[in-house]
Formats: C-alpha cells, structure tokens, sequence
C-alpha cells in the first residue's frame, strides 16, 4: 500500500506545473483529496448530477470546476469548487503536488489542471454533498483498490450516435472512467504504480 510519505517523494521527484492561469472559464481544475482510512488512504469522489447540457452528466469525478473572475490561481480554482460542492475546506496546507495538466476540448473547456490534497483524517464524516444541481453523491475509495486488476471493468457510452466501450474501475454501482481515470493513470505512473484497468 500506498503512504502518504510515499505519496509526497514521488510527487516531488516529479513535479508538474499548472496551466498558465488566467480567471477564465476555459480553464478548470479538480482536487483528488487524500484521506486516512481504517487500513488505507481513501480517495475522494463525486457522481455528478444527472442534467441536460452538461457533458459529464451522471459521471463519476474529482470534486473541482471552472475558473472564476475572483480566483487567483488553478488550485484556489480546485479548492473553491471543492468547498462549494462538498463542504470540505482545502488550502495550501493541505496541497502536496500537481498531476500533470489534461487539454480538454468539449463545450468551452480547454484545460483541466489537477492537484493532490491530504486532509488526514475524519474528512469522510464532513464531506457532504453541498450543491445538489451539480452533485449527486460524495464517495471514497480506498486507495489500494484502484490498483486492483479484480476492479477493471468497461462502459459502454455513445459517442457520436455510436455506442463505444471504455476502460473503467467499477467500485459498487460506481464507474470510475474517462477524465477522471487519466488522471488516475497519471498519479499512478508518478507513483511507479498499475492501475487496475
């Protein structure tokens, strides 16, 4: 398994830099918050809300949004948005390293900056799900089972009228695919890990 001490040498070895920041909602950014489980760090996730004109409708994701005129840089972006959905406080205290910047090209958003939180432990009694229009539901996963080969699945979703099958880790009635996924490939090729798909 997985430690935090780990977690933040790896980081270190291999630092990433956010995207050049401009208070644009072009650029976006997402917390993949750390915490301490009964055995294991927990990862934290969010289903979003199932709703016409969002594009990641009903997904599984890191808790995160959209740059706003008042953010100063991509991680007050990350920790903003994570407050505003799921009640969790973040700050640079708790922020241990950037994953490397995703370029994305749907509806408007351009790129994706994500950034590595520890929060220690008891977040998972104060997370809740705070913006009910974006968010469905607040989960956590311990960290070692998305390294589990038992946990790969696929997903069948239609792109372009068509239906296509996508890799993903299936963790109870949740799928963990797309986006959010390659950011977890990336976190664990930092940390010299197999994902489970």
């Amino acid at each position: 398994m997985l430690t935090i001490d780990e977690i933040r040498t790896n980081l270190r070895r291999h630092p990433h830099e956010p995207a050049e920041f401009e208070p644009d909602p072009v650029q976006a950014a997402v917390a993949m918050i750390l915490a301490d489980g009964h055995d294991d760090l927990e990862v934290c996730f969010i289903r979003r809300t199932e709703r016409d004109g969002d594009p990641w409708s009903g997904q599984v994701a890191f808790p995160g949004g959209r740059a706003g005129p008042f953010d100063l840089n991509a991680n007050a972006v990350a920790e903003r948005e994570t407050m505003e959905e799921i009640g969790l406080s973040l700050g640079s205290d708790h922020l241990i390293g950037a994953l490397p910047v995703r370029p994305i090209q749907r509806q408007e958003l351009k790129i994706m900056s994500p950034f590595v939180y520890y929060v220690g432990a008891g977040a998972q009694d104060v997370a809740t799900v705070c913006e009910q229009h974006e968010v469905a539901s607040v989960f956590w996963v311990p960290l070692h089972y998305l390294f589990d080969r038992r946990a790969a699945t696929e997903l069948e979703y239609p792109m372009g009228g068509t239906a296509t099958s996508f890799p993903g880790i299936q963790y109870g009635e949740h799928i963990i695919w797309g986006l959010t996924l390659r950011v977890l490939e990336s976190f664990a090729q930092i940390m010299q890990r197999t994902l489970a798909v």
